[in-house]
């Protein structure tokens, strides 16, 4: 919105600064941040109030003492999804084919959360697998239909690119494209969904891919900088820049209230609503692989519950009793299984082995950021 006050640049000269993405981008960073803080203790308040709260101990880490967290209200995604919208939408053209669908896809992917959290308080069984997908599958032919449908981003649609090559590897046709994007926002939703399980995890994780795709997305709409990399030029796509700034500045907000001890947690609102808003940033300029190396933390836990089911499925079913790789998974909760095991060992505090935890996948998270934006310069 504040875009048009560029127009009165020959009015008054400074105006000419809302012009430029990076600008704006700072500014989106700068109101998410400001607005999170300003918000988070009316919000906390409120879902205390109206028991808003995790009410139950988690059956998948029996054996570690969660009571503390009993209580901590929940639907904290909810703080992430105000503050990013608002500076989006007053920072950003709001005209923006791309911002439109970021943004969209981010809400509904956050209220399929809501529902899901509402759900679980209500009557403790959220939403099934079946109504899950269904809504994310029809907000993705609605996607897939506006891109489908303008010629120039149709064809980016069914390019397949693959890290280190500057060319698609092949063209998809219609089906194929489809169902690729259907992986994609699907994977990457419930892979940060399966991430949220320690004070701060999910989000500081979130953090480190909203600054690689920052980068990322601001590199795809510059033509210059897309010919010099040889990365797929999208037209239109600089914009969603000031999206991941918006997106990264609500983040460190949330953060502020989210770190050890957690006063809120994000629930399935937030982290859906992530992972929705991540996968669709990926899609649209053209870097949907490259996802798995920049969130390589959320790649690695989906994986390791994936590993963690099959081999117990398989083991039951050859020898009558299920076998376990990890102590527990998602992988975050391994680990936190090893270290207070060590830290009894140690006579160490056990209470700081959340904070080691989240700190050590932090950095991991980073090192995958920085390790995706690298290839830029590898094609």
């Amino acid at each position: 919105m504040l875009y048009y006050l560029s127009m009165l640049e020959e009015i008054f000269s400074e105006l000419r600064l809302f012009q430029y993405i990076t600008f704006r981008t700072l500014g989106a960073a700068s109101t998410a941040f400001i607005v999170s803080l300003l918000i988070a203790p009316a919000l906390i308040k409120r879902l205390k109030i109206i028991n808003f709260g995790e009410l139950v101990e988690d059956e998948r880490v029996e054996g570690l003492d969660k009571r503390k967290k009993v209580g901590t209200p929940t639907m904290g995604g909810l703080l992430i999804i105000l503050s990013t919208s608002a500076a989006t939408l007053l920072w950003a053209i709001p005209t923006n084919t791309y911002v439109l669908i970021s943004l969209g896809t981010f809400v509904l992917m956050g209220m399929i959360g809501f529902a899901d959290d509402l759900l679980k308080i209500k009557r403790r069984n959220g939403l099934s697998v079946k109504m899950k997908f269904g809504a994310q599958l029809v907000w993705t032919i609605l996607v897939f239909g506006v891109l489908w449908a303008v010629p120039e981003t149709r064809e980016r649609v069914t390019d397949f690119m693959v890290p280190f090559f500057k060319n698609p590897i092949f063209q998809m046709s219609l089906i194929p494209a489809f169902l690729f994007m259907v992986v994609v926002l699907v994977g990457a939703s419930n892979a940060v969904n399966l991430t949220d399980g320690l004070d701060g995890l999910a989000i500081g994780c979130s953090n480190s891919v909203a600054v690689a795709y920052l980068v990322l997305t601001y590199m795809a709409g510059h033509f210059n900088f897309a010919e010099y990399l040889q990365v797929p030029f999208v037209k239109g796509s600089g914009e969603l820049t000031v999206f991941c700034g918006a997106l990264l500045g609500s983040g460190l907000g949330f953060l502020w209230y989210n770190c050890h001890p957690a006063k809120i947690f994000m629930g399935d609102t937030g982290s859906l609503a992530l992972g929705g808003a991540i996968a669709m940033l990926a899609i649209l300029i053209k870097q949907e692989l490259l996802l798995v190396i920049v969130g390589g933390v959320f790649v690695m836990e989906a994986t390791s519950v994936v590993i963690q089911s099959g081999w117990f499925k398989y083991t039951r079913k050859k020898y009558g009793e299920g076998q376990r790789v990890f102590k527990c998974a998602p992988l975050h909760h391994h680990f936190e299984f090893v270290e207070k095991e060590r830290a009894m060992d140690e006579n160490r505090t056990p209470e700081l082995v959340e904070t080691v935890i989240v700190t050590r996948f932090w950095i991991l998270s980073i090192i995958f950021a920085l390790i995706g934006i690298a290839t830029l310069k590898i094609r």
